[in-house]
């Protein structure tokens, strides 16, 4: 069997990020209008935010999906192609809209995401072939609670991968119902890496105490890395349990893309058997730089900032 053409794939969950600035304004109903500071415009999509940090830190990343056959769509496509992602699996459909997010952003880095679902959940079970995943080294999971065409299928790809001798990451991101549904406890044995953030890792596990929750993960997964915000992150194993600060970032633009830019890389550095230190440094720089600049791919980094990642496997 020849070499896998990708260190990394990802299955897209295609949308564009429609970002306000709201400045210091409340949204209000009854007709009011009201100024705000700022809009951006931008490709989102956990995965497509994660596949452009990635290839820019020098993987060679495949990504599947779809997008619409309409101009949301053609800049998915381009912004994945400027990045140095490999596009061959994705499509256009005449017949779908193109995802379609957005997101409310206060000068305190919180924010609230309206999201149309279109192009972000037309990925199905049989698109991901036995040709997709045999031609990667690592699968990265994202969108989870999204991606609800796929969750109960998610064991059965997540076998194959094993079988094809895939290692594999996830994040579930959150989940817009709020209730956590799912057999997660089907997919986190398959779990390499797992990256939820402080507070969707208590409500997945059903802890109010993030220790616990540690616990809970730790009985089936091998390495997790929580994002915390401000406070960095937390990195932890059965034999270890460390947290790696994050250089504070003064005036945060947006937090869009900052954890998937994390997850980049923390992979991207464990993909080139840095030490779990290391990586937790990297992952964390990385979703810093993101909170710099408007949207998710704009203030990503490259491999040049980070020299360790020139070497290694």
């Amino acid at each position: 069997m020849s070499s896998p053409k990708f260190d990394i794939l990802t299955i897209a969950d295609t949308c564009i990020d429609l970002v306000l600035d709201l400045g210091d304004i409340l949204p209000k109903f009854g007709q009011v209008e009201q100024w705000i500071p700022d809009y951006f415009v931008e490709m989102g999509g956990s995965a497509c935010i994660f596949a452009c940090q990635a290839a820019k830190l020098g993987m060679r990343v495949g990504i599947i999906g779809r997008v619409g056959k309409d101009d949301f769509g053609k800049l998915i496509l381009r912004r994945l192609d400027e990045s140095g992602v490999d596009i061959r699996y994705m499509s256009m459909d005449p017949g779908l809209k193109t995802g379609f997010g957005v997101a409310l952003c206060k000068p305190s880095g919180d924010r609230s995401i309206l999201t149309y679902g279109g192009s972000l959940n037309q990925v199905f079970e049989q698109d991901i072939t036995d040709e997709f995943l045999q031609s990667g080294k690592h699968l990265h999971y994202c969108s989870y609670y999204l991606q609800n065409n796929l969750r109960s299928h998610l064991p059965k790809i997540l076998t194959k991968a094993r079988q094809f001798g895939l290692t594999i990451s996830l994040d579930t991101n959150w989940d817009p119902e709020g209730i956590w549904k799912g057999d997660l406890h089907q997919v986190l044995p398959f779990v390499d890496l797992f990256f939820p953030n402080e507070q969707e890792a208590m409500a997945i596990a059903d802890k109010n105490n993030i220790n616990e929750a540690i616990d809970y993960y730790l009985s089936m997964i091998q390495v997790m890395s929580i994002k915390h915000g401000e406070k960095g992150s937390i990195t932890a194993t059965q034999d270890q349990r460390f947290t790696t600060p994050v250089e504070i970032v003064t005036h945060v633009v947006d937090t869009i893309g900052a954890g998937d830019s994390f997850d980049a890389g923390f992979l991207t550095a464990w993909l080139k058997g840095l030490s779990l230190e290391k990586c937790a440094e990297i992952a964390n720089t990385c979703g810093r730089a993101n909170t710099l600049s408007q949207g998710g791919i704009q203030g990503q980094l490259t491999r040049q900032n980070f020299p360790l990642l020139s070497y290694g496997n």
